[in-house]
């Protein structure tokens, strides 16, 4: 009975959070009604809520969840800094005047954005008013072109630095520590955000090879769905390099750093910080109204971040004073398949719930319950972690209720069925990478 209780608290969630209700209250408000009816019947232990104010002192004492509003300030002011202006225009100069050019270039500055800021929203929106006016007027297909932005502006997801991997790092982490406590291994091996990091590189790599594979074969069968763009504007290699290097510069410090071991997530995080002012000065961007504004948005969404964490806390504590995780545990472990079943039901259901929940309440609602389990399965951690990513991704694209396509269609006059129809061909590609990691796991730990 206990274990109903479990299901009716997280459908609960659900559907108060789909009737529009802030997250972090939802979660943590929703959990005490249900606390406190479960102790009135019998149901719950109230001892459970105990645990809390140490679940508390753990978040705020966290060092890796130190990186999150460091990598949001960088992404900020980046995104401030107008960075996508001047690459889009110069790799669009440069690669306009063939044929599918401006898609590819679209792709190359989505893949260098995603690399430097990681944050999804801002990148496709900016991408959707820079490109989509001068795609409509060239006579791009209308619904490649909503594709192409939209799945090169959610490449954030996957490409380190990402604040999706910093997160769901920090979440392996303690389930993977618990995994082995629950096999009796007294002495824990431990998973990093730059384990995550250099797992993540090769792979989402790879996906931008997948796009760009999928677009020079439209390119080469429907050639008209991509026209040459007649441009008068010249770029010169000075310009391009201005344009390319600061930026790449950039990535190499803060990826370098943390793949070489230099670095922690949040010493890279701050170094690369440090260079989103100097790329914004270089852009003739720094001013104190823009400063201001980059650290209040930084505040917001950090403070959104931890409030969701406090929030998932006090209703994974509820959910297993209702023994929800124990209830999971012998659905998973009991289908019939093995652990490669266990597995697609988990992913299928983190693949439904992106459809209402943002990747931040997933990975900390979802991921503490059933990552223990599946890792004390034999499945790495690393790549676990990497698969989860893209299946995110894959949410974030997927109609009805895909993210980006609501980023998209809030600054696109573009039809919902144009919008839906061009986005169809990438999540098909993303479902591939997941499989080609299925098939082929040493592509996680090729950097190892």
């Amino acid at each position: 009975m206990e274990a109903w209780w479990a299901l009716m608290l997280f459908f609960a969630v659900t559907l108060v959070l789909m009737a529009g209700f802030p997250v972090a209250f939802t979660l943590g408000g929703v959990s005490l009604w249900f606390a406190g009816i479960g102790y009135l019947t019998g149901w719950f232990d109230i001892d459970f809520l105990a645990a809390m104010p140490n679940r508390l002192n753990g978040i705020l004492n966290n060092v890796t969840l130190m990186a999150v509003p460091v990598f949001v300030f960088m992404g900020v002011v980046l995104e401030r800094a107008k960075l996508a202006d001047s690459l889009l225009q110069n790799m669009a100069a440069l690669m306009g005047g063939r044929r599918g050019g401006l898609a590819f270039a679209l792709l190359i500055v989505g893949m260098l954005l995603a690399a430097s800021t990681g944050i999804v929203g801002a990148t496709v929106v900016t991408l959707g008013l820079l490109a989509m006016p001068v795609m409509k007027k060239n006579g791009y297909d209308e619904a490649l072109s909503a594709g192409t932005i939209c799945a090169s502006g959610t490449l954030g997801q996957i490409i380190p630095p990402s604040i999706v991997l910093v997160l769901l790092g920090d979440v392996l982490s303690n389930a993977y520590q618990q995994a082995q406590l629950d096999q009796n291994i007294f002495n824990p091996k431990t998973v990093s955000v730059q384990d995550l990091f250099m797992g993540a590189l090769v792979p989402g790599l790879m996906l931008v090879v997948l796009y760009a594979l999928y677009l020079l074969w439209v390119r080469f069968r429907r050639p008209e769905a991509m026209p040459a763009i007649e441009s008068s504007e010249q770029v010169s290699l000075g310009d391009l390099l201005k344009a390319l290097l600061p930026p790449l510069l950039l990535i190499l410090a803060v990826l370098g750093s943390i793949i070489s071991g230099m670095a922690t997530p949040t010493e890279a995080a701050s170094v690369g910080s440090v260079g989103a002012l100097v790329l914004a000065a270089w852009h003739k961007a720094l001013t104190l109204e823009m400063l201001r504004s980059a650290l209040k948005e930084t505040v917001k969404v950090t403070s959104m971040v931890f409030m969701i964490l406090i929030g998932a806390a006090l209703f994974s504590l509820v959910f297993k004073g209702f023994k929800g995780d124990e209830a999971v545990h012998d659905l998973l472990n009991h289908l019939p398949g093995g652990k490669y079943a266990a597995l697609f039901v988990v992913m299928l259901v983190l693949f439904l719930l992106g459809f209402i929940l943002d990747f931040i309440e997933i990975t900390f609602v979802v991921i503490p319950i059933v990552g223990p389990i599946l890792l004390a399965m034999g499945f790495d951690p690393v790549w676990l972690g990497v698969l989860i990513a893209i299946n995110l991704q894959t949410s974030f694209l997927t109609p009805p209720f895909g993210f980006a396509l609501f980023y998209l269609r809030g600054v696109a006059d573009i039809e919902t069925r144009t919008l839906y129809k061009g986005v169809m061909p990438f999540i098909l590609l993303q479902i591939l990478m997941m499989g080609i990691l299925l098939l082929w796991p040493s592509l996680v730990d090729f950097l190892s």
